[in-house]
């Protein structure tokens, strides 16, 4: 075995959960070229795609480059892009306002004579992962912004007003069967826990009893189909879960033994807005504020049918989401979809409003996109993006592309929340659990990515020598063979990186 496979065995053997060991001799002496490119050669890959870049932030010299202007997907490596765009063209101070309106005051009794419109603008942080996992606080603050406003009751409907993004409310090129999971939940400028409902299943009381299915937050929106039943202790647990496009229906069938530790999964809702004030409606009536009408949803087709001049409407309260920085941070670390496409329409919004213009919030978006990327120097047509997240299975960037926008990113005057945004391997996030033990971790920076037959990595990383590199790691049509892993392949070249000692 040469000292160079040895090298990558220790590697993958770290990955693994293996001891870190030391590096064998004369290890580092090969040129780094060379490492790499035995690597991304080994025979396993002949059917597949590799684009790596990598640049030393020091110099600006490239280190290695193979397929470096080739268009690949990107998977969430495009969560890259709309982090730095929504940080550059809003600011990491930037909040998004939710907005109550009624056609007047509460009275002297605290009652509203009408209805009262809650004006939606896309925050997403009316769920539990801003109020440390408690469902029960995720509308706190509208509830408790219209108690503060004297609203005791409303004598009218409750309306929830989502028109603020144009367009339909999926990412173009998402993939219908994305849909009824956590990763494809619907966009909307009304958006509650992530417009998903966590589910724990857990065997019944006998064998031949349905299984026990418990929402969260505890909703009756969803209507559970549950086909389900426990069997024998023992038996393999499987449970699958299907919930037709466009309903609210979700078929359950499956198994799960007795005695069988609880199982957990999510589903998303469809009419997200809906969701969310018969929500709302639901925990104002907790707090003793009633409403005598029923909740209906406006979306932007209807109020370009029938508009409304908000300016003639009295704000009875207002909530501001917390500042974009920590929303980026938010939909970087975990790779949160939803929040990233949200990011995309809140920049496209911006010019929507304020020019006359029929195009969709996402088409908006993807205009300011293009001219940020050409303010960062990427070449053109080496990014195309349809969407926020990377979901898309259309998307293509280029390792040139994603290398450039890394390195214009380290010297931005916002760098400093970019940078703190993306996963820490070892540490947070959908690189906590990856390169433990290894130089690589508490250094490697970087956004992960994977769709099927996809992998990617790309960041930051200091060397043993102190040298500070960006890299972009893209593998594209690879289905690895059993026992192995694409992303213990990506991060094999990372730990290379990492255990560089001299300066390139």
């Amino acid at each position: 075995m040469s000292a160079h496979s040895k090298h990558l065995v220790l590697c993958l053997a770290a990955l693994l959960g293996g001891p870190a060991l030391p590096r064998p001799v004369g290890a580092a002496e090969a040129p780094l070229p060379a490492r790499v490119s035995e690597h991304i050669s080994q025979p396993r890959f002949a059917a597949a795609a590799w684009g790596v870049k990598i640049v030393s932030l020091d110099t600006g010299k490239t280190l290695f480059d193979h397929n470096g202007g080739k268009l690949l997907k990107p998977a969430s490596n495009a969560k890259l892009y709309t982090g730095a765009l929504a940080l550059d063209r809003l600011g990491p101070d930037f909040r998004i306002k939710t907005s109550l309106y009624a056609t007047a005051r509460p009275d002297s009794s605290g009652t509203v004579r009408g209805d009262v419109v809650v004006y939606g603008r896309g925050d997403p942080s009316f769920a539990a992962r801003f109020h440390d996992g408690d469902h029960s606080k995720s509308l706190a603050p509208l509830v408790e912004a219209l108690a503060a406003a004297g609203v005791k009751r409303i004598k009218g409907d409750l309306i929830g007003d989502e028109s603020f993004f144009r367009g339909p409310p999926l990412g173009s090129g998402w993939t219908w069967d994305d849909l009824q999971y956590y990763y494809g939940a619907e966009a909307s400028a009304l958006t509650v826990d992530d417009n998903v409902v966590d589910l724990t299943f857990q065997p019944g009381a006998r064998i031949g009893a349905p299984c026990r299915i418990i929402p969260a937050p505890a909703t009756g929106f969803l209507t559970f189909d549950n086909r389900t039943t426990t069997a024998a202790a023992g038996v393999k647990r499987d449970i699958n879960l299907h919930r037709p496009i466009g309903e609210n229906i979700v078929h359950v069938t499956g198994r799960m033994a007795l005695g069988d530790t609880n199982f957990t999964d999510a589903v998303t809702v469809h009419r997200p807005a809906r969701w969310f004030i018969t929500r709302l409606k639901e925990s104002l009536a907790r707090r003793g504020i009633t409403v005598s009408g029923g909740v209906r949803t406006v979306d932007w087709r209807e109020r370009a049918a029938r508009p409304v001049d908000l300016t003639k409407l009295v704000e009875l309260a207002a909530v501001q989401s917390p500042p974009l920085a920590e929303i980026v941070t938010k939909m970087m670390k975990p790779s949160q979809n939803l929040y990233a496409h949200l990011l995309l329409l809140q920049v496209g919004a911006r010019n929507q409003h304020t020019a006359a213009t029929e195009a969709t919030t996402e088409d908006g978006g993807l205009a300011e996109m293009k001219s940020f990327l050409a303010e960062a120097g990427t070449a053109p047509g080496e990014v195309l993006l349809e969407e926020g997240s990377g979901l898309s299975r259309a998307a293509l960037v280029t390792p040139n592309a994603t290398v450039a926008l890394l390195r214009f990113m380290d010297r931005h005057r916002h760098a400093e929340y970019f940078r703190a945004a993306l996963p820490l391997a070892g540490v947070d996030g959908t690189l906590r659990n990856r390169m433990r033990g290894t130089r690589a971790a508490e250094n490697v920076q970087a956004k992960t990515g994977s769709l099927r037959y996809v992998n990617t990595l790309s960041g930051y990383v200091t060397t043993r020598a102190g040298e500070r590199l960006v890299f972009s790691i893209l593998l594209n049509n690879y289905l690895p063979p059993p026992g192995a892993s694409a992303r213990d392949d990506i991060d094999a070249i990372a730990l290379m990186l990492a255990e560089l000692e001299t300066r390139l």
